[in-house]
């Protein structure tokens, strides 16, 4: 994303990249579409106008679309372009982020950088979770607070995605490394459709892109996804081995805050290694001088 000038265009250049990109992993096969003669395709998956006609939709149309040009789209055109692209969920969502971001006609000035706060509420049941490791993160992936089997888990990270890309134990710690990364990755790109204007997050987009090629060949693949639960799969220094189920829950009243909450199977041994961890965190909190 650009430092500066009107980020419309950067959104432009977004809605294009990912359109070209959906294109581009569906064959005329898997979109049901007749292959004629055995002339080798210059395009890798979907023309343009073979998406056009799968929408509904005349070639300009959909090209002027691909270009950023989002005016007067109506809701049956988009839900026949994903129909078309065999878009998922999280994928509609962006591409509906996008348009909508190209589409304003208010230009909002890039936000300065501002200190996200967690309400004392939220904070006081962070900590009533003494049991399970909980933490709230923004849509940068910034941990925001934590309770202390929270900050015990993922002790050396402030920005989830600096430590899993710019720090050299986040391989070891994270036991299956590139699913995390491409998962990170994934919830960034669907973040800047939903708020281009998000100076702290084009600069961590622009640090990670600038410092870590991992980073960079996933960033330009324009994959995006919803992750509200799933399994971490993670190798503490002090405990060990953690395979912790996780859901993720939105906090209404803080629009981009969500409580992450880590969990293991009851009498396994990620739960001796956890109930370990925690007698851990609380004698080293113990020990600190006050």
């Amino acid at each position: 994303m650009a430092a500066n000038g009107d980020i419309r265009d950067d959104v432009r250049i977004e809605i294009r990249e990912f359109l070209s990109t959906r294109r581009a992993r569906i064959s005329p096969e898997q979109a049901g579409l007749p292959i004629y003669g055995g002339a080798r395709r210059r395009v890798a998956g979907l023309r343009r106008e073979e998406v056009a006609l799968l929408a509904g939709i005349s070639t300009e149309y959909y090209v002027r679309l691909e270009r950023g040009n989002a005016t007067g789209l109506s809701e049956g055109v988009i839900e026949g372009i994903a129909h078309a692209l065999q878009l998922d969920e999280a994928e509609r969502m962006h591409l509906l982020d996008l348009l909508r971001a190209v589409g304003s006609t208010r230009r909002p000035p890039r936000r300065r950088p501002s200190r996200q706060r967690v309400r004392p509420t939220v904070q006081r049941i962070l900590d009533s979770m003494t049991g399970t490791p909980a933490l709230v993160l923004n849509g940068r992936l910034d941990i925001l607070a934590a309770n202390a089997l929270g900050s015990a888990l993922f002790h050396t990270s402030a920005n989830n995605a600096r430590f899993a890309f710019l720090d050299p134990k986040a391989t070891e710690f994270y036991r299956e490394w590139d699913s995390v990364a491409n998962d990170i990755v994934a919830i960034l790109r669907a973040e800047v459709g939903r708020d281009p204007y998000d100076r702290q997050l084009s600069d961590l987009i622009g640090e990670l892109s600038t410092r870590s090629e991992e980073f960079s060949v996933r960033w330009a693949a324009h994959n995006v996804r919803i992750h509200t639960h799933g399994l971490k799969l993670i190798h503490h220094p002090v405990v060990g081995d953690l395979d912790l189920a996780f859901e993720s829950m939105p906090l209404p009243a803080d629009p981009g805050q969500n409580l992450v909450a880590y969990t293991a199977e009851p009498g396994s041994p990620s739960q001796d290694a956890l109930d370990l961890l925690a007698s851990w965190a609380a004698t080293t909190l113990e020990s600190q001088p006050k």
